[in-house]
């Protein structure tokens, strides 16, 4: 049983990593300057992903069907606090004398909206695909607050740092609360299909878009001297022990398996590419960042199949 989930899983990493790795050999390949990467990776965040968020939520949430709704916010707040608090120990275990944040953040915060989006559209269909985009979406609304505001804080901290708000208020963020308020109010049933169609169409191109870009941030990657026992430590805390916490958790608590698997997906998680982005945005110096987000990706591609074939396998078990 653990070889066919490994399989599903499995397939659903390979379809991610071709998207991936064509960005990846775009840019490379200098195919796709560094300009465009960042005009298309902006393209997606401000608008596609939005036009996504909205169409999914408008067309297929209601507070009746998902009476639990504000519980995924907290899951995500909950998950970040999980991998900061691993982070602290793996520091304290390694005995790390410099660049502590980096090594916290590339294990607090993962990969949670365009891998977890991919996977789970290359795994389940129908209901199932409809309600976990719905939770993966509520689930990015409290993982967004925290990762643009505490994480810019953490990688670019000196005396001078200061809190933005702005920089919570992403536009998937102001898409989500937008969705929600309208249909608090009763108003997205006045929405007509004129406009739903076209916010369709514009947010199926999030997926395979969000991979190029993805594969074009690693390619980004400067690998100079790496640091190896620091990336060990990321490596081992971000894609094995806190998925085997997640699995071991989900179980414990005996929770519903699409349920589970929004947890355990999360947690196999690879470091968050936006990590870089903010490391290149704010010219901040790149010591582990980089090294982090590339091999925490590429080890992925074998953890997280392991992981959600090995949880899917037990869930059923159970």
């Amino acid at each position: 049983m653990f070889l066919e989930h490994f399989k599903l899983t499995g397939f659903a990493m390979a379809q991610i990593f071709i998207l991936g790795s064509l960005g990846y050999f775009l840019v490379r390949k200098k195919l796709f300057s560094l300009a465009g990467l960042e005009d298309l990776s902006r393209l997606v965040i401000q608008v596609i992903f939005p036009a996504l968020i909205l169409n999914q939520m408008l067309r297929n949430f209601s507070f009746d069907l998902y009476p639990i709704w504000w519980v995924f916010p907290l899951i995500s707040l909950g998950i970040t606090v999980l991998g900061l608090g691993l982070g602290l120990g793996l520091i304290k275990l390694a005995r790390l004398k410099t660049h502590k944040l980096q090594l916290l953040s590339l294990v607090g915060f993962q990969n949670s909206g365009y891998l977890p989006l991919a996977m789970v559209a290359s795994i389940f269909s129908g209901q199932q695909l409809n309600d976990i985009f719905i939770y993966i979406f509520l689930f990015l609304l409290g993982f967004d607050l925290v990762a643009w505001s505490l994480g810019i804080y953490m990688l670019t901290y000196d005396s001078q740092a200061k809190f933005k708000l702005k920089n919570i208020f992403s536009p998937p963020v102001i898409a989500n609360l937008s969705a929600l308020l309208l249909i608090a109010l009763g108003l997205n049933k006045f929405i007509p299909s004129g406009v739903l169609k076209p916010l369709e169409m514009i947010g199926n191109c999030t997926l395979p878009l969000a991979m190029i870009v993805v594969g074009g941030n690693v390619a980004l990657v400067h690998l100079k001297k790496i640091d190896k026992k620091a990336v060990f430590f990321v490596l081992l805390g971000k894609l094995i022990i806190l998925p085997a916490l997640g699995i071991w958790i989900v179980l414990k608590l005996g929770l519903p398996q699409l349920f589970g698997f929004l947890i355990v997906m999360q947690l196999a998680m690879p470091s968050a590419t936006s990590l870089s982005v903010i490391i290149r945005h704010y010219k901040r110096e790149d010591v582990l960042i980089s090294q982090g987000v590339f091999f925490s990706h590429i080890v992925s591609l074998l953890t997280i199949p392991v992981f959600l074939g090995l949880y899917l396998s037990l869930a059923v078990l159970k």
